[in-house]
Parts: C-alpha cells; sequence; structure tokens
C-alpha cells in the first residue's frame, strides 16, 4: 500500500507529464520545488535590528530562498506559495509569543501594494502568502504617494522613497499590530508602515518578515530555533 508521500509524489510526477514545468530554486526539471529546494527553506529564525527596531525573520535572503522568492514576487510563480507560507507562519507564531500579554489581541498589518505592482502582478505578495498560511491580514494603511522599485537604491534613498508614502485608513487608538513583510534589507517599507501605525495611535508589537539580508545588516541578535 502506497503511503500518502509516495501517493503526493506519484501525483506530482503525473501532473510534470500534462504540465512540465522547472524547480524555482533550483531550475531542475518536473517540480515547483525539488525536495532539495524544500529543505532549504526550512526556518531558521533570526532577529536583526534597523534603525533601533527589532525585527524577526524566518531565512536568510540568499540562495535557494532568494531565487524562490524573486520567482514568486516577481516571475509570477505563486506556486512557490505553499512552501514560503511555511516559514512565514512560523516567524508570525514566534513574534506573536514574543509581544508584550495584555490588551486586545494583535493583528496582522501588511504593506499595501502600489497600484504599479499591482496592475503587474495581480496579487498581493505577502497577503497570498498569509493566506495560505491560515492566517488574515487586518487592511489598515493605504498608500498616499507612489513611490520607486527599491532595488538597486541605497540605505538612504530607500529611506527617503518609503518616506511618508503610506497612512492609516482610521484612528488606531487601542490597536495592536504585527508588521509582517516578504524581503527585510534596509528596512525601509517596515519601519514606514509601523511609523504610520504609530502616527494613527496604534501600538506596533513587532516586525516579521519571511526573509533578511543578513549579510548586509549583520544580527542583532541570532537564533538557532527552528520549527
Amino acid at each position: 500500500m502506497r503511503t500518502p508521500d509516495a501517493l503526493s509524489r506519484a501525483a506530482l510526477d503525473a501532473w510534470a507529464v500534462v504540465m512540465p514545468t522547472e524547480c524555482s530554486g533550483c531550475g531542475a526539471p518536473d517540480r515547483a520545488l525539488c525536495e532539495a529546494c524544500l529543505a532549504a527553506l526550512r526556518p531558521r529564525l533570526h532577529s536583526s535590528e534597523r534603525s533601533g527596531v527589532q525585527v524577526l525573520s524566518a531565512l536568510d535572503y540568499s540562495g535557494v530562498a532568494r531565487r524562490v522568492l524573486g520567482a514568486f514576487k516577481d516571475g509570477g510563480r505563486t506556486d512557490a506559495a505553499g512552501a514560503l507560507a511555511g516559514p512565514l507562519r512560523s516567524v508570525v507564531a514566534a513574534a506573536l509569543a514574543r509581544a508584550e500579554p495584555g490588551g486586545p489581541g494583535i493583528h496582522l498589518v501588511t504593506v499595501p501594494s502600489s497600484r504599479r505592482a499591482w496592475r503587474i502582478r495581480g496579487y498581493h505578495p505577502v497577503d497570498l502568502l498569509l493566506r495560505r498560511a491560515g492566517l488574515r491580514a487586518t487592511r489598515v494603511l493605504r498608500t498616499v504617494a507612489e513611490t520607486q522599485d527599491q532595488v538597486g537604491l541605497g540605505l538612504e534613498d530607500r529611506s527617503r522613497n518609503r518616506a511618508g508614502s503610506l497612512t492609516a485608513l482610521r484612528r488606531l487608538d487601542g490597536f495592536r499590530a504585527l508588521v509582517v513583510d516578504d524581503i527585510l534589507t534596509t528596512g525601509a517599507t517596515v519601519l514606514e508602515a509601523r511609523r504610520a501605525v504609530l502616527h494613527a495611535g496604534g501600538e506596533v508589537v513587532g516586525v516579521a518578515t519571511v526573509a533578511e539580508t543578513r549579510r548586509r545588516f549583520p544580527a542583532a541578535q541570532s537564533s538557532s530555533e527552528t520549527h
């Protein structure tokens, strides 16, 4: 009798004959993600700091994680969402566990996509990953200024690009938020989201991301915790 894993692999093999694809992590044929790349996406939680704000991340944004996230965000490879949802679920759970107890429940807050990004992708990457992880974002932010693509911008340019680009949809008194994003580089995006929540009277209990550029920003505090 075949095990569930064996049946799953057989189904994938059959699907690969009908709709050939390649692993978005390494380019191997016949899989959305091969077993080796799936293993490389196992979360290893890591805490770092951006402008005095602690951020918890699940993956190092390099190698397989970088290629898979890039394909998911900008290559239309939404078939990688399931594999990326696991690390996101782990880091959100850990960030919530670290938050100060008391008060109302904590809402997951994401950064809204720009109009241009939405037209190109047709979906919001972080919200999609949250849904695949069985979680849901609370929409409280909106974009009030279009920003340019952050790729290629330095630290100061990224900060200027994002500064004042977000605002809250309403007053957030008594609102507790965990800011969630996909990739942490300089931190300009999550810091702008945090500023907008605080400006509206809300509280930000933490920041969590799927991946972080660890080589550019040494760890403030590392964790070998895996899930």
